[in-house]
């Protein structure tokens, strides 16, 4: 089992910058596939981006294409989530996810465990 912790939201203004961090326990982590999602009011959760074991491949939701950035660490048992050229339309909750085993890394049912999540709002 996995216990993922968010940390690294807030606000800011349209254009700023954020990175978000996921701190994961257990010793395994190398072993999960990582991926963040959020979730807007009134609002689907919706992928945002996700990283394989090794960080050899990474996805992205069209939205954040060119404008965030995921990356992990697993000797620091950590995934990253910057977050550059924010817009208002960005601000949700953002949650950090984990998977052992998945076949389609933009579905939030494929994930096995998810953090308590970091609000990030922007402003215009």
């Amino acid at each position: 089992q996995v216990v993922l912790v968010e940390s690294g939201g807030g606000l800011v203004q349209a254009g700023g910058s954020l990175r978000l961090s996921c701190a994961a326990s257990g010793r395994t982590f190398s072993s999960y596939f990582m991926g963040w999602f959020r979730q807007a009011p009134g609002k689907e959760r919706e992928f945002v981006a996700a990283i394989a074991r090794t960080g050899g491949s990474t996805y992205y939701a069209d939205s954040v294409k060119d404008r965030f950035t995921i990356s992990r660490d697993n000797a620091k048992k950590t995934v990253y989530l910057q977050q550059n050229s924010l817009k208002p339309e960005d601000t949700a909750v953002y949650y950090c996810a984990a998977s052992l085993s998945l076949s389609q890394a933009r579905v939030a049912s494929e994930y096995d465990y998810w953090g308590q999540g970091t609000q990030v709002t922007v402003s215009s």
